[in-house]
């Protein structure tokens, strides 16, 4: 049984924003393509030199993400959280950038956040089980939650 979802509310993003968004889109489109493991590879690649995002920032990014796309405005949470980072990134910072499921029932949902905290998104902290995490540069280790 599927869910009915309503899309984001999408604002107008300036003319002289929506290149860098675009381009974030447009290489998140291509990675959700991609196998998990490649997708965290890239992912932990491009946050390299990258400063931990701020709440406003990564809300900002994800904003422009949504403004510019249909998908990501929908159910596209993969592309939408792959975005989000890749344009923070662009921006010389890096969110968290995770997936999770949860159950009953079960989903499985991909997201960014800022110190534990989901940017953007309805549900609260640790409504998700991280599996697959890939951190802003003030942390050092594996892609990893560590319980």
């Amino acid at each position: 049984m599927s869910r009915p979802t309503v899309p984001e509310a999408r604002e107008t993003l300036p003319l002289r924003r929506r290149p860098a968004a675009l381009l974030a889109v447009g290489a998140a489109r291509l990675l959700v393509l991609l196998p998990p493991r490649r997708i965290r590879r890239a992912l932990t690649l491009a946050r390299r030199g990258a400063s931990p995002a701020t709440a406003e920032e990564a809300l900002a990014a994800r904003r422009a993400v949504v403004a510019l796309s249909t998908r990501c405005a929908g159910e596209g949470c993969l592309q939408r959280s792959i975005a989000t980072a890749l344009l923070c990134r662009m921006r010389g910072v890096w969110p968290d950038w995770c997936t999770g499921v949860r159950t009953g029932p079960f989903r499985a949902h991909a997201w960014v956040e800022v110190a534990g905290l989901p940017i953007g998104e309805s549900h609260s902290p640790g409504y998700y089980h991280r599996l697959m995490v890939v951190p802003s540069g003030d942390r050092a280790g594996g892609s990893r939650e560590r319980p």
